[in-house]
């Protein structure tokens, strides 16, 4: 039996223990970074006297203080531990996700969702680094989709419970109950993970030894770790087009998801609990995909084949919905279920792209990078949709940027360097 063998007869348990754990923290990230756009179209914008434009600088200002602090986070989740950066980020995030329902002036709810983008900034970055510390290379890209299926999962329900809380409280009782939460899931955390498998209780001697030993020869076959990982980083060629391409990709996702509920309700003139429940049935299908695409890449071992034809399918789907506009919401709406798909399902292999580029310290890093200007691409497709929106008197313009972005995307993936099985496929 060879070590990559031994590593998954031995580790098992890590799928059992490990993956709930960050599977929730990442779920509890984005619930707190996501349930503006549901309190926006339940009563928010109008209590507050918003606008499109304001509401859109409100939920951008989030992704303003996610940039500034991925690379100095991972940083020191790299050289300290992931396990002591996230339990403190998790604790300052619920106390400011709570903030959100105690407050109606516009400038500091900006600067609320300006530090609560700075406290969660490196939190995927982080775990995508524990997962690469304690799966290897044929486990990774199911292990990433496992991290980033909290993404859509939790906007699924978020959509469907949050809508009939604001009905059974109000938009701040919605803020409020769904910050509590991480509050206590904080000292889950802490109590339950270790930065590696060398540190870990529960995992059995032999199943430690043989995925450290897995994990340290696959990155014997990588170039030797920079002294300097964040100048390695930025000067490759990999991780700069992988930036452009995540900012752009970013750009779709963020604006569907933050701007999908109000178009829901203008669309279909349903309550905000039906709407909730309507924006949470394009997840479900993302879901699923998920799965489906990061299992074939961890198959198959390669990684690009599995990302750009989704984010082009993405943008015809887009392009679909422009085309028929609000006369024709329904068909409108299940093309926006496709494009959910094709958003969603390149995350795993996309990611796990990232960490089989370059060594590990120099990957932690890259990862950062790249969240970074996916960071950028959050802020301008929040803030453009609206803006969009506030200046056209319809959605329509908006899903033409979406499209074009997510086309810019994909050609992008193409261009990304990769090794020779890679190019082949």
């Amino acid at each position: 039996m060879n070590t990559v063998e031994q590593a998954g007869a031995l580790g098992r348990q890590r799928w059992l223990r490990l993956i709930p754990i960050v599977f929730v923290t990442y779920s509890l990230a984005y619930l707190d970074r996501s349930n503006f756009s549901i309190a926006t179209a339940g009563g928010m914008a109008e209590e507050l006297n918003l606008t499109s434009t304001t509401s859109g600088l409100i939920a951008a200002s989030f992704f303003l203080g996610y940039f500034l602090l991925q690379v100095p986070g991972v940083l020191y989740a790299d050289r300290r531990s992931v396990r002591s950066l996230i339990f403190w980020s998790v604790l300052a995030w619920g106390v400011l996700a709570t903030a959100q329902g105690l407050l109606s002036s516009v400038p500091v709810l900006i600067v609320v969702r300006f530090l609560l983008g700075a406290v969660e900034a490196a939190v995927l970055p982080a775990l995508v680094v524990l997962l690469a510390r304690w799966f290897t290379k044929a486990e990774r890209g199911r292990a990433n989709a496992f991290l980033i299926l909290g993404n859509p999962v939790t906007v699924m329900w978020l959509s469907a419970v949050s809508g009939y809380l604001i009905e059974a409280t109000s938009w701040r009782g919605m803020f409020i109950i769904e910050g509590v939460p991480a509050l206590i899931w904080a000292f889950v955390f802490r109590a339950q993970v270790r930065d590696r498998p060398a540190d870990t209780p529960w995992l059995d001697p032999a199943g430690r030894d043989a995925i450290e030993r897995a994990i340290a020869a696959e990155q014997a076959q990588l170039p030797q770790p920079a002294d300097r990982p964040v100048r390695e980083a930025l000067r490759s060629k990999a991780v700069l087009v992988l930036s452009a391409q995540y900012l752009l990709w970013s750009i779709g996702v963020y604006g569907f998801v933050f701007w999908l509920p109000s178009i829901v309700k203008a669309g279909s003139s349903a309550g905000i609990g039906a709407t909730g429940l309507l924006s949470a049935i394009p997840y479900a299908f993302a879901v699923v995909a998920m799965l489906i695409n990061s299992r074939g890449s961890d198959r198959s071992g390669v990684r690009r084949r599995y990302v750009w034809p989704w984010l082009l399918g993405g943008a015809v789907a887009f392009y679909g919905s422009y085309l028929l506009g609000k006369q024709h919401f329904w068909w409108a709406f299940v093309l926006l279920a496709i494009a959910a798909v094709a958003l969603y399902a390149p995350y795993g292999p996309f990611f796990a792209m990232i960490s089989e580029l370059l060594p590990q310290r120099t990957a932690s890093v890259a990862v950062a990078v790249v969240n970074a200007a996916g960071a950028l691409g959050g802020f301008l497709g929040t803030y453009l949709v609206g803006w969009l929106e506030s200046a056209t008197g319809s959605t329509a313009a908006a899903f033409l940027m979406l499209a074009g972005t997510m086309a810019a995307a994909a050609v992008l993936v193409l261009a990304v360097p990769v090794k020779t099985k890679e190019r082949r496929a």
